[in-house]
């Protein structure tokens, strides 16, 4: 059957303009929401979320109370109006839920909960606009969230969609290019190369799974790059603020481990 659209033209460029592998214009704001003890709203292209992070605070239910850790909870919310749709999900959606539990496991390798016993970490993800790849903005978004909190992380998490159009593969895809391609959303530790997350909603044939596997760990390497810019700079806006005299780069490093 014959695409609905013009995936991938003869000279390479999308129906967006951008080349295979080319990833959309990202945009990160991690100024502070109301409340939140850490936030950020992640655009990739026109896919916008908003995560707002709570915590560590003391549990609220002792029955799900932890001794030697933190727990973690995460809710997802999509806004009728982010899709063409209008269809409004009620927190019980299983579309949400699946989401919630697949940004939970995670992140729950990767934040340092031992560090936080009897307490809980509350992660509140809102899908603002969509337009392909949310699994993989809410993913980074709550990574910046985390930080801009001060919740101790081994590492960031960088995530990535990768599809296949014939025999090409492509990078960060839009609605109209999920909804034809074979895809898969994978997230990476990029310091130490480890993967936290793989998604796969489609069937995707194994010796094409690897080699989209092995370009979104590329892809993470870059998004690390501007991500660590945005957590920096969010820091120097605080630490000048504060008029302290303490070295920006100590000072954002705090929540992570160090680059060794």
């Amino acid at each position: 059957m014959s695409s609905r659209i013009e995936i991938l033209n003869d000279g390479g460029y999308r129906s967006d303009g951008r080349r295979q592998y080319e990833l959309r214009d990202m945009t990160f704001d991690m100024s502070e929401q109301a409340g939140a003890d850490g936030s950020a709203i992640i655009a990739h292209g026109l896919t916008q979320v908003l995560v707002s992070v709570f915590g560590p605070r003391e549990a609220k239910m002792r029955s799900q109370t932890l001794h030697d850790r933190a727990i973690i909870n995460v809710e997802v919310s999509i806004a009728p109006f982010s899709t063409g749709d209008r269809r409004k999900r009620a927190r019980g959606d299983k579309r949400i839920l699946e989401f919630a539990s697949m940004i939970k496991a995670t992140f729950e390798p990767v934040v340092q909960t031992s560090l936080h016993p009897r307490s809980q970490i509350d992660i509140f993800v809102h899908v603002l606009q969509q337009d392909g790849g949310v699994l993989q903005a809410c993913i980074n978004a709550t990574t910046l969230a985390l930080a801009n909190a001060g919740v101790p992380l081994l590492d960031f998490v960088c995530a990535v969609t990768g599809g296949v159009h014939a025999a090409a593969p492509m990078l960060d895809l839009t609605t109209l290019e999920e909804n034809d391609l074979p895809h898969v959303t994978v997230a990476v530790m990029p310091r130490t190369g480890r993967v936290t997350l793989v998604s796969m909603e489609t069937r995707l044939h194994v010796d094409r799974f690897e080699e989209i596997f092995r370009l979104a760990g590329q892809a993470g390497s870059v998004l690390h790059k501007e991500m660590r810019a945005a957590v920096r700079e969010r820091t120097k806006g605080v630490v000048d603020a504060m008029g302290s005299g303490l070295r920006t780069s100590d000072f954002a490093e705090d929540a992570m481990m160090d680059d060794t």
